[in-house]
């Protein structure tokens, strides 16, 4: 696959910002050649492409399934596995978010859920470091309350409210009254 110096752009960063969220570069990069792929690649069309591994790709490729971001599909007279990713940016998101609640927060909140526990029933842990803690895991749980119930909502309505976020921080504070609400 012949790359545009903005695709080489779009496919390094990609694998920048992966790095920054914890997703091996490779893995990111595997990731964005194939969304940007307007047909499905095989896996050594993606290495000569990226310059990587074969084994790497093959790597990339099993991670990126199991956030299913990556799929496989067969064509007629050719054996190899050729590999498409979710073109629809809103599931795409949607994948990587639930992913990222699956295998960090919900991790998190059950952490967080035991070692309250293990606060109430010891008797040791200060007050004061009890209550901070049990401070933590109910935020953290409105907030995944939060998100699935909009998760929950039809796309339509996820859009119309993603479209009037900005709009409503800047008149909620004027209907509320400045200064109502804690700072926190």
């Amino acid at each position: 696959m012949d790359l545009t110096p903005a695709m080489r752009d779009f496919i390094l960063h990609w694998g920048e910002m992966g790095a920054r969220w914890g997703v091996n570069r490779s893995v990111a990069q595997v990731h964005a050649l194939i969304h940007l792929s307007r047909r499905p690649l095989p896996a050594e069309e993606i290495a000569e492409t990226l310059g990587i591994a074969r084994s790497n790709v093959s790597t990339a490729i099993r991670e990126l399934q199991g956030w299913k971001l990556v799929k496989v599909s067969r064509e007629l007279g050719d054996r190899r596995d050729h590999f498409t990713g979710v073109q629809d940016l809103f599931e795409l998101v949607r994948a990587i978010i639930e992913g990222r609640r699956e295998r960090e927060f919900l991790p998190t909140l059950e952490v967080l859920r035991q070692v309250n526990e293990q606060a109430d029933d010891d008797g040791d842990t200060p007050a004061d470091v009890s209550a901070r803690m049990r401070e933590t895991l109910e935020l953290m749980e409105l907030f995944d309350a939060w998100y699935q119930d909009v998760a929950r909502l039809p796309r339509g309505t996820q859009m119309a409210m993603l479209r009037a976020g900005g709009a409503l921080a800047r008149v909620l504070p004027k209907a509320i009254g400045k200064g109502s609400e804690r700072a926190g």
